[in-house]
């Protein structure tokens, strides 16, 4: 999801306990998992230096097999600023001028350096190939990032170049004028085919590496979506395809609200999986979405005002091959 207020990486200590579903994972893959925010090789490098531990004592060897029930504690270091340094990362740039930049980003590529990554990232990747005509509004660390992805949501996104730009496009999605729609996949049928979830979103009580819908002091948080494809018995889907149009862009935003009304995104490490309809699945359509290894979103459409010419601009990004792949094996339920 995207997020123009940008909240700074957590850290300090995160607690994880195994379920009886993850019995015999890998404790570094199911650590990564289970703190998306955090790579596998980072969770391998806390492992070595000591910031795991299981019950109490500390742990280090990444291919440990977890047990049901065992408690494990992971304390993230806080994140040591750094400068980011140009890196040559290939881009798919899908406009470009003076004043702006539009990136159709993959899944797995994280926007910003934080905690966990400090390289390897959308702004290492601008830095090499724009030089030094980013906006600094962003920060050090964030040149010219107006909005965010998650890191596992593909699709569009766009970076101010000049200071100008930054002002006018945060402007827009402060106005909630910047036309941006989701494709997902998500688990069974929504109760209606088109609807409205307004909700207030916030960081969750019991896990700050979560969002969560609150009754309060929360923020507001607008997603419309629309039922597109359904898969499976008619009578009772197994997965939907769905449209999504944000009017707010909070973290997690559509991945909080899917779950929220009991639909969430298909392969969603976060917020939830639909252990029944997978038991549904034939053995090779459930192995697909284990190799997919993110959720089943993508930001499909970025239309916004030029800051400086004053036109609308466009732009449609066709799902990428590994959701593509997903589709059309659910197609033939």
């Amino acid at each position: 999801m995207s997020d123009p207020q940008n909240n700074e990486p957590y850290h300090g200590p995160v607690h994880v306990t195994v379920d009886e579903s993850a019995a015999g994972d890998r404790l570094d893959k199911w650590l990564a998992r289970m703190i998306p925010q955090l790579s596998r090789a980072r969770i391998q490098s806390l492992l070595h230096e000591g910031n795991v531990t299981r019950d109490g004592g500390t742990i280090e060897d990444p291919s440990y097999r977890v047990k049901p029930a065992e408690s494990f504690c992971v304390d993230i270091p806080a994140p040591v600023e750094a400068t980011p340094q140009p890196q040559q990362i290939a881009l798919d740039i899908r406009y470009e001028d003076a004043a702006l930049i539009v990136i159709d980003k993959p899944a797995g590529l994280v926007v910003h350096p934080g905690a966990g990554n400090s390289e390897g990232t959308l702004v290492n990747a601008l830095l090499h190939h724009c030089g030094d005509s980013l906006s600094g509004i962003g920060g050090i660390k964030r040149p010219g990032i107006v909005h965010r992805l998650d890191k596992d949501t593909s699709g569009l996104l766009v970076v101010a170049k000049t200071d100008l730009a930054h002002q006018a496009l945060a402007a827009q999605f402060e106005e909630h004028s910047v036309e941006r729609r989701y494709q997902a996949l998500v688990w069974g049928a929504p109760q209606h085919a088109e609807d409205r979830i307004e909700t207030q979103l916030g960081r969750s009580r019991y896990n700050r590496q979560k969002m969560t819908v609150l009754r309060q002091n929360g923020k507001h948080a607008i997603t419309n979506y629309r039922c597109t494809d359904y898969y499976g018995p008619p009578a009772s889907p197994l997965a939907t395809r769905v449209a999504c149009r944000l009017e707010t862009g909070r973290t997690h935003q559509i991945r909080v609200h899917m779950a929220h009304i009991g639909h969430p995104i298909i392969g969603d490490p976060v917020y939830g999986q639909a252990r029944i309809k997978r038991k549904q699945l034939p053995d090779a359509l459930n192995a697909l979405i284990d190799r997919l290894g993110r959720q089943a979103l993508h930001a499909a459409v970025l239309g916004f005002i030029h800051p400086e010419s004053g036109r609308k601009l466009r732009f449609e990004s066709a799902l990428p091959h590994d959701l593509h792949e997903l589709v059309n094996s659910f197609e033939q339920l």
